[in-house]
C-alpha cells in the first residue's frame, strides 16, 4: 500500500494542507465525537456549513421544473406493487428495482414533483460530507474540504440532485463503498471490507453502470495486495469476503443483468454519444459545462494524483484507474448501448479528490484555515455561471405550461397525436384528454400518422413533437409525414406543437 497515514492521539487536531499530514484514517464518528468535533474543530466546522450550503442548493426551487420523460417513467414504475417493480425489471427494464422501490413507498407522501425528487435531493446532499471523508483519506482535512465544496457547488450534481431519477442515490451508495474500501484497504478490518461488498451491490441495485466502478476498486485491491496474497492466499480471504457479500445481496440483479445486457445491445443505439465525444462531452459536463474550466479541472486533477503519487502510489493508482478507464470502456460500449454523461456520474468522487489533492503543493507554512477558505470560494467561483443559469429558468422542457397552452386552443373532439408515443408519460402528467375533450393517439412512424389520419377525418388534430421522435424513428419517415401534411404551429421549450393543414 505505501505510506499509511498513521493515527492520532484522541483530542489531537491536524492541522495538515499536505498529503503526509492526512491524520487518522477513521474519525471518531459517534454522536460525542461528532459534537466534540463541531465545537473545536475548524474544519468539521467549515464541512456543516458545506452540507447545510449542499441542502439549499439541492432543495431550493426542487418542483420548479415540469417532469420530463425519465422522471415520468419513474412515477409509471413506481406506482407498481413490488413485485410488479420486479417483474418489470426481469422482463427488460434497463434501470434495476431498488430506486423505483424507494420511490414507490415515497407515494404515500403525494406524487408530486417535490415528492418525487426528494429522496434525489436528499442523498445529493449528505453525499458531500462522504465526499470529505474520502478526502481526508487520500490527501487530509484540507484537501477534503475542497472537494467537498467542489460536490457541494456542482451544478451536475445539482441537477441530477433534482432529477427524480437514480443517479444522486447510487453515488451515495458507492461514495460510502469507495470511503469502506479506503478504510478497509488500510485498516485489513473484516467489517470494512464486508460493508464495501454490501454498499457496492447497493449502488449495483441502483444503477447497473456502476458495476464497472466497482470491479476497477476489486482490482485495485488484488493489484495493491497481489505480493501479500502470493506470500500466503489468507490474505485474499477479506477481499473474497467483500466479493461473496457483494454477490450475496445483488444475487437476483445478476441473474438477470446479463440477459439485459445482451437485449440492450442488439441493436446500434439510436441516441447517446459515441466515439470520442463520450470523453470529451462527458468530462465536460460533470466539471460544469465550460470548457476552459474544464481544462483547468482536468489539470488540477492530474496534478493532484501526481502530487498523491509522491506519497502514496496505490492511492495515485486508485484514482487512475477509477477516473480514465470508466471513460474509456464508455467509448468502446457506446457503439452498442446509448451512452450519457449521467451514467459516469460514479467517477466523481475519485475525480474531485484529484482535484482536491493539490493542496498538498501547498507550503506547509501557510495557515490551513486560508488554504481551507481560498478552496471553498475557487469550488463557489467556478460554479456561479452555471447555478446562476440553471437557476434562471427551465432547465426541462416544460410539459406543465405546455399542457396549459395545449387546453387552451383545443376544441371538443380534437385529436391529440404524441410523438414519439412515450412521451405521452410526461404530457398525460399534467394533460388529461378526458377533461379536455380530446382523443389522444399515439405514433412512432409514418404508418401510424397515415392511420391516425384517416380515422380523424375532418377533425383538427394537434401533433406534439419532441426531438426523441429521431430515436424513436431513425428512419425518419415520420418527420417527413408530419412536414407534409401539418403546418408548425408554434414551440415551448423544447416542445413543438403542429397541427393538420387545412383546405
Amino acid at each position: 500500500m505505501g505510506k499509511k497515514p498513521g493515527r492520532k492521539k484522541k483530542g489531537e487536531e491536524v492541522k495538515d494542507n499536505n498529503i503526509s499530514e492526512t491524520g487518522n484514517i477513521i474519525p471518531d464518528l459517534s454522536v460525542d465525537g461528532v459534537i466534540n468535533s463541531v465545537k473545536t474543530d475548524m474544519m468539521t466546522q467549515i464541512l456543516l456549513g458545506l452540507v447545510i450550503v449542499a441542502f439549499v442548493l439541492r432543495f431550493f426551487n426542487l418542483g420548479f421544473n415540469s417532469l420530463w420523460l425519465d422522471e415520468a417513467s419513474t412515477l409509471t414504475f413506481a406506482t407498481k406493487s413490488l413485485s410488479g417493480i420486479w417483474e418489470a425489471t426481469a422482463s427488460g427494464e434497463f434501470n434495476p428495482p431498488l430506486f423505483y422501490y424507494m420511490e414507490h413507498f415515497m407515494l404515500m407522501f403525494g406524487d408530486s414533483e417535490f415528492v418525487l425528487r426528494f429522496l434525489p435531493a436528499l442523498f445529493g446532499a449528505l453525499t458531500v460530507p462522504v465526499i470529505y471523508l474520502i478526502g481526508r483519506v487520500f490527501t487530509g482535512k484540507t484537501g477534503g474540504i475542497f472537494a467537498a465544496a467542489l460536490m457541494a457547488f456542482s451544478s451536475f450534481h445539482i441537477f441530477y440532485s433534482q432529477d427524480a431519477r437514480a443517479y444522486t442515490t447510487m453515488l451515495f451508495f458507492f461514495s460510502l463503498a469507495i470511503l469502506f474500501y479506503l478504510w478497509a484497504i488500510n485498516t485489513d478490518e473484516m467489517k470494512w471490507w464486508l460493508l464495501f461488498g454490501v454498499f457496492s451491490a447497493l449502488a449495483f441495485w441502483t444503477h447497473f453502470y456502476v458495476f464497472i466502478g466497482v470491479g476497477l476498486i476489486v482490482l485495485h485491491a488484488l493489484i495493491v495486495k497481489g505480493k501479500d496474497i502470493l506470500a500466503d492466499k489468507k490474505k485474499l480471504i477479506p477481499i473474497a469476503a467483500s466479493v461473496i457479500a457483494f454477490i450475496i445481496v445483488s444475487l437476483p440483479l445478476i441473474m438477470v443483468t446479463v440477459g439485459l445486457f445482451f437485449k440492450r445491445t442488439a441493436s446500434a443505439p439510436t441516441w447517446g454519444l459515441s466515439g470520442i465525444s463520450v470523453i470529451t462531452d462527458s468530462f465536460n459536463m460533470i466539471l460544469g459545462g465550460n470548457i476552459i474550466i474544464t481544462v483547468i479541472l482536468l489539470l488540477l486533477a492530474l496534478a493532484g494524483i501526481y502530487r498523491i503519487y509522491t506519497e502514496n502510489k496505490s492511492y495515485a493508482l486508485l484514482l487512475l484507474l477509477s477516473i480514465f478507464v470508466p471513460f474509456i470502456v464508455s467509448m468502446i460500449l457506446s457503439a452498442k448501448i446509448p451512452m450519457s454523461p449521467r451514467y459516469l456520474i460514479f467517477v466523481m468522487p475519485f475525480l474531485l479528490v484529484a482535484i482536491g489533492s493539490v493542496i498538498g503543493f501547498v507550503p506547509k507554512n501557510i495557515e490551513w484555515k486560508k488554504v481551507a477558505a481560498v478552496a471553498v470560494v475557487f469550488a463557489l467561483l467556478i460554479n456561479i455561471p452555471m447555478l446562476a443559469g440553471y437557476y434562471s429558468g427551465f432547465s426541462k422542457n416544460d410539459w406543465r405550461g405546455f399542457s396549459e397552452k395545449l387546453s387552451g386552443i383545443t376544441e371538443d373532439g380534437d385529436y391529440i397525436v404524441v410523438m414519439p408515443g412515450y412521451m405521452k408519460q410526461p404530457l398525460d402528467y399534467y394533460y388529461s384528454s378526458g377533461n379536455d375533450n380530446t382523443i389522444e393517439k399515439l405514433a412512432d412512424n409514418s404508418d401510424a400518422l397515415k392511420a391516425i389520419h384517416e380515422e380523424s377525418g375532418d377533425k383538427m388534430t394537434y401533433y406534439v413533437v419532441t426531438g426523441d421522435i429521431s430515436a424513436a424513428n431513425p428512419e425518419g419517415d415520420a418527420i417527413q409525414w408530419l412536414e407534409e401534411n401539418a403546418e408548425l404551429l408554434g414551440q415551448h421549450t423544447n416542445i413543438y406543437i403542429f397541427k393538420s393543414k387545412t383546405g
